[in-house]
C-alpha cells in the first residue's frame, strides 16, 4: 500500500524549493512573516498532533472523540485534547490556527464546510505541518490522505433499499448541510438513483444543514401536508434520528415494522441509539458508518505523514481503496456496511462495542 506517488513526490520537492527560496528571501529582509513560532512542528518533528471536531452534539461525533485517544495509543500518536470547533466553520479555521501555534506536528481535522477549510489548509501548509481530513473531503488544499466512506454509495443504499420495500409512493431525505460535499454526494446520489430506478417514488427534501430543530420542524410541517409519506431517509441519523422518531410519535404515526402503517426509514451513521430503533422495530435500516476506524487511519495516516511516507491509488491491506479525486487529492475509503435487522447483533458493529 505504502509506495512513492510521482504526484505527491512532485508536489513536496515543490514545496520543498518554495521554502527553500522563500528562507533566502527572509535571511535578506530580516521578515518574520509566516515563519510561524520558534521550533515550530511539521515533518520529521516528534511534537504533538492537534486533533479538530466538528461539533459534539451528535451521538456520532461524541463517539469518534472517544475512539481518539484510544486509537492514537494504539498508533503511538501524541495527541493533544480534541478541539470541537462547535457546528461554525469560522471558528474551526480559529481553531486551526491556534493549534498551529502551538508548534503541533500534524493536524487531524474533520471539516465542516468542504471549501472553507482551504483557509487553513493554506495556513498549515505555510508551516509545513500535514494534515490529515477526516470525513469530509476539502474541494481546495493540501492534505496528506482524506479518511472517509464513500457518501455516494450511502445515497445509493438508502434508494436501492427504500425503493425494494416502498416501491410507490413519497419518500423524503432529509438532507445534511449542502456545503459539504457529504451532505451534496447523499442527496445527489438519492435523487438520481431513485429517479433511474424507482421511478414509482416521489422524492420530497428537507434541507436540515444537520441541524435537528430544522428537521424536526420541516418534517412536521412537511406530514402535515403530505399524511401519505411512505418512506425517511435522514442523511445522519446522529442528529436526525431523534427529532424523526420524536415528530412521528407525535403525530400517531410512529407504527412498527411489519405493519400496514408503518413508514420505512434508512439511516446514515449506525449509532448505538440506531442500532436499537432497528431491533425495536421503529427504523429498517442504517448505514454504518465507521466512527472507530475514522479515529484508527485518522491517526495511522498522519503518523505516516510525519515519517515522510506515502500512497498511492488501490486497495489497501485493511479492506478499504484508495481512490484519487478530481482535485488531485488521495481518498481511503473505508467500508460502511448495510444493517439491516439481520445483522444488527454483529459484534464487529462499531455501534455494539462499549464506547
Amino acid at each position: 500500500m505504502a509506495g512513492q506517488s510521482l504526484r505527491h513526490t512532485t508536489r513536496r520537492l515543490r514545496a520543498a524549493a518554495l521554502a527553500a527560496g522563500a528562507a533566502l528571501v527572509l535571511g535578506a529582509c530580516g521578515s518574520t512573516a509566516d515563519s510561524g513560532p520558534s521550533g515550530g512542528g511539521g515533518r520529521g518533528s516528534d511534537g504533538p498532533v492537534g486533533v479538530v471536531l466538528p461539533l459534539l452534539t451528535s451521538p456520532f461525533w461524541q463517539a469518534y472523540n472517544d475512539y481518539v485517544p484510544r486509537m492514537a495509543d494504539s498508533e503511538g500518536v501524541d495527541a493533544l485534547g480534541t478541539v470541537n470547533s462547535n457546528g461554525d466553520s469560522a471558528q474551526q479555521i480559529t481553531d486551526v490556527n491556534n493549534l498551529l501555534n502551538q508548534n503541533v506536528a500534524g493536524l487531524v481535522v474533520a471539516p465542516l464546510d468542504s471549501g472553507a477549510i482551504s483557509a487553513a489548509l493554506d495556513q498549515a501548509e505555510r508551516r509545513g505541518v500535514p494534515v490529515v481530513a477526516v470525513d469530509v473531503a476539502p474541494e481546495e488544499g493540501e492534505v496528506e490522505m482524506i479518511v472517509r466512506a464513500n457518501n455516494v454509495a450511502y445515497g445509493e443504499a438508502a434508494c436501492a433499499y427504500l425503493g425494494e420495500h416502498v416501491e410507490t409512493g413519497k419518500v423524503v431525505q432529509i438532507m445534511g448541510d449542502l456545503s459539504s460535499v457529504n451532505g451534496r454526494e447523499r442527496s445527489e446520489a438519492f435523487r438520481t438513483c431513485v429517479a433511474e430506478h424507482h421511478p414509482g417514488l416521489e422524492v420530497l427534501e428537507i434541507p436540515a444543514d444537520w441541524e435537528s430543530d430544522k428537521a424536526a420542524a420541516q418534517l412536521d410541517t412537511l406530514l402535515n401536508a403530505n399524511p401519505d409519506i411512505r418512506g425517511i431517509y435522514l442523511q445522519a441519523g446522529g442528529v436526525y434520528l431523534a427529532p424523526t422518531l420524536q415528530t412521528l410519535r407525535s403525530k400517531d404515526m410512529l407504527h412498527p415494522a411489519g405493519e400496514e402503517e408503518h413508514i420505512t426509514i434508512v439511516s446514515n451513521d449506525g449509532i448505538p441509539q440506531e442500532l436499537e430503533s432497528i431491533r425495536n422495530g421503529e427504523i429498517d435500516a442504517t448505514v454504518s458508518q465507521p466512527a472507530d476506524a475514522y479515529a484508527q487511519y485518522g491517526m495511522y495516516y498522519i503518523k505516516a505523514a510525519l515519517a515522510g511516507e506515502t500512497f498511492e491509488p488501490g486497495p489497501t491491506d485493511h479492506g478499504s481503496t484508495i481512490v484519487e479525486l478530481p482535485n488531485g487529492l488521495l481518498e481511503d475509503q473505508l467500508p460502511a456496511p448495510l444493517v439491516t435487522r439481520e445483522n444488527v447483533d454483529d459484534p464487529e458493529l462499531w455501534g455494539n462495542r462499549d464506547q
